[in-house]
């Protein structure tokens, strides 16, 4: 994760809140990638990061029990801004939007694969045009790889934006 590392004693309420947890062999909650505008810190195994709206970010959730892993989990979302819709997900607070969500780790591996072919393209994952998210979420929900992310899709994506 990267961004600032400010502290909040209580975050402005335009934030998005992610509470992350790390219990040895239990419980992992952590951020992938994603520009963090601060955090707090609760002990040596709970924090909190705050993200500003607009912020793409990607939370994974691991979670085992006594015979191995029971949830494996990796969502890729946006904060939202007050008083923009938004969807409940766990751990998150108030909300997020939600651009790929998916479970098992056959299907975690297979996101941050793409997450780490966005890197190798020079892009920072947290910067690429949002429906490649959703597009690779449905690919690999459907079982197929999803198309590379390029510097050229990046461009055109910029573009967009610029236009709009």
């Amino acid at each position: 994760m990267h961004g600032g590392s400010a502290m909040f004693e209580r975050p402005p309420p335009s934030l998005t809140r992610v509470e992350l947890l790390f219990l040895k062999e239990r419980i992992e909650r952590w951020i992938r990638f994603g520009r963090s505008v601060g955090e707090q810190v609760h002990d040596r195994r709970r924090r909190t990061v705050l993200f500003a709206p607009g912020a793409v970010f990607a939370f994974v959730r691991w979670r085992a029990g006594d015979y191995g892993t029971l949830d494996s989990r990796i969502a890729i979302l946006r904060a939202v801004g007050q008083g923009q819709p938004f969807t409940t997900y766990p751990e998150v607070s108030p909300g997020v939007e939600i651009l790929l969500d998916l479970a098992s780790w056959s299907k975690v591996q297979a996101v941050l694969e793409a997450i780490d072919g966005v890197e190798r393209s020079g892009v920072r994952p947290e910067l690429a045009a949002p429906d490649y998210w959703r597009h690779v979420g449905a690919r690999i929900g459907a079982g197929l790889p999803p198309r590379v992310y390029s510097r050229r899709r990046h461009r055109a994506w910029l573009l967009r934006q610029l236009l709009s």
